[in-house]
């Protein structure tokens, strides 16, 4: 595939990017070389070669998953400018004739 300038501009469009005059090149200049590297890639015998899933065989640790009470029902809406007894009281902000 030919990357003209017409390319870069159409491709910067999709991409909501703007290109002027030595930038337009440069990226022009490395499409072209992505996509050389690209078919350089296609020609590498990949016969028996299993897929990568994972760059590494390491596995994320992670902690157990423990719920631990930090702040009181009533604590939390201690601060509240306005609360019934088991909400905050927030102002109406969805229009019911929609």
């Amino acid at each position: 595939m030919k990357i003209t300038e017409q390319r870069v501009k159409e491709l910067a469009h999709l991409s909501r990017l703007h290109f002027e005059g030595e930038s337009l090149q440069k990226m022009q200049s490395d499409l072209v070389d992505i996509l050389a590297m690209c078919e350089k890639l296609s020609e590498v015998d990949t016969e028996g070669v299993e897929p990568l899933i994972y760059l590494t065989n390491s596995e994320t640790v992670l902690r157990d998953d423990v719920v631990v009470q930090t702040i009181t029902h009533e604590e939390a809406l201690k601060n509240a400018p306005k609360a019934d007894s088991d909400f905050f009281r927030v102002p109406k902000v969805i229009d019911g004739n929609v």
